[in-house]
């Protein structure tokens, strides 16, 4: 019998040295402010004020070592795949029928986003759900991410990385599986349903890359689509207009001088902090804060994962990669893989459903009317009932075609 160390997957365990966190501590009591102007707010970025209360309780306030503890309760493993560090947990569900479920982060996140979605999707009957919506997760950090990276070659853009999610599934033993994500998680798994149908049960995503709107709708256009569908594809353009005038800068940068850009965070513990918060702030459902939308020390630990691994550059460089990939600018290639959205009215995007059926085999499509674009932080009880009710929908369906009803 094939075991997981012939595979060439070996067990991994979160354990810092004392000496980085004493370094951490030292560089943010040295922090060297920069000046602000008065009675701006977030408009030209993190206000100093709240950055300076939020490093200080980092400082002070902030516990580390739970916060491993927490996270090392996932048992956690590494492998090497087409020549890139793979890190990833494998949380199996106590339901020996449970289905096996994909989960992939994106940028600025990690695997510590679905801390809180975990224990209801592996146990639901631990929480009040039905056990045969269970589901044994695979939660890999993207190489170049966290414990994954930093990686050591070009080339590794999203559809790179899903070969790797898909040879990672095949050494777990999972011929057949489900992939859900949003950001870049998002990418990687509509990628692993497009290419691999055969292996891919179906594809749950918060965010489905290319189908907003790009460009301002014409008259013609909006003329053949229902009025909902008609107001959904207005606001989808005012806020990529938005998005392009005001919050674009940082991918622009990651996708053309990456490494310029991983000088300052990775020498700046508030620097990195900065450039992480303010996502936080702009992509959430929040309010004055990023706390309103996300638990502080949730965050913090988020951002950990990028400063104790040295990973912002590495990370960054998955926008690059993606930036100048042979394929970047050519038509969305279609995929048969069952497609399920989970929208939440603060994505940074709004998908609208006409443009994602041209290119996808959409089968299910909610709509929230609160949360953003970290759901498993943010909103974890929406996601995992959207995750549960599409599975849920396909089992139904494959069983209705197993007894000829579906015919």
């Amino acid at each position: 019998m094939t075991t997981l160390a012939d595979e060439g997957i070996r067990p991994f365990r979160i354990a810092i040295p004392t000496a980085d966190l004493e370094d951490l501590h030292q560089r943010l009591d040295r922090t060297r402010w920069p000046d602000e102007l008065p009675g701006v707010g977030w408009a030209y970025g993190v206000p100093r004020d709240y950055l300076r209360e939020l490093a200080h309780y980092w400082r002070h306030g902030y516990d580390w070592r739970a916060a491993e503890a927490r996270l090392n309760e996932w048992p956690q493993f590494m492998t090497t795949i087409d020549g890139a560090d793979v890190h990833f947990a494998h949380v199996r569900s106590p339901e020996p029928d449970a289905t096996p479920l994909l989960v992939t982060h994106g940028w600025p996140g990690s695997i510590v986003e679905f801390e809180h979605i975990v224990g209801p999707l592996t146990d639901p009957r631990a929480h009040g759900g039905d056990p045969a919506d269970a589901f044994h997760l695979v939660l890999p950090s993207i190489p170049g991410f966290g414990f994954s990276g930093p990686t050591r070659e070009t080339g590794w853009e999203y559809r790179r990385v899903a070969g790797a999610f898909a040879e990672l599934m095949r050494r777990l033993g999972y011929p057949r599986y489900g992939a859900q994500g949003g950001d870049w998680g998002s990418a990687i798994s509509r990628e692993l349903g497009r290419v691999h149908p055969e292996r891919v049960i179906g594809v749950h995503l918060n965010l489905i890359p290319g189908a907003a709107a790009a460009s301002e709708p014409t008259e013609q256009e909006l003329a053949g689509l229902d009025p909902a569908e008609r107001e959904r594809t207005r606001a989808s353009w005012e806020r990529t207009r938005a998005w392009t005038r005001d919050r674009q800068g940082y991918a622009d940068l990651q996708s053309t001088r990456p490494q310029t850009l991983a000088y300052a965070l990775t020498d700046s513990p508030v620097g990195q902090l900065a450039w992480i918060a303010e996502k936080f702030k702009e992509w959430t459902d929040s309010g004055e804060r990023p706390e309103d939308a996300v638990d502080r020390d949730h965050l913090l630990t988020n951002v950990m994962l990028y400063w104790l691994t040295g990973t912002a550059g590495s990370s960054a460089r998955l926008y690059y990669e993606r930036a100048h990939a042979d394929y970047w600018g050519a038509p969305t290639e279609p995929s048969q893989a069952p497609t399920a959205l989970a929208s939440f009215p603060e994505e940074n995007f709004i998908v609208l459903r006409h443009l994602a059926e041209r290119t996808n085999n959409i089968v299910r499509w909610t709509e929230y009317d609160r949360g953003g674009h970290f759901a498993a932080m943010e909103e974890p009880d929406l996601l995992v009932d959207d995750v549960r009710s599409f599975f849920r929908q396909l089992r139904g369906a494959e069983s209705a075609l197993r007894t000829g009803r579906g015919r």
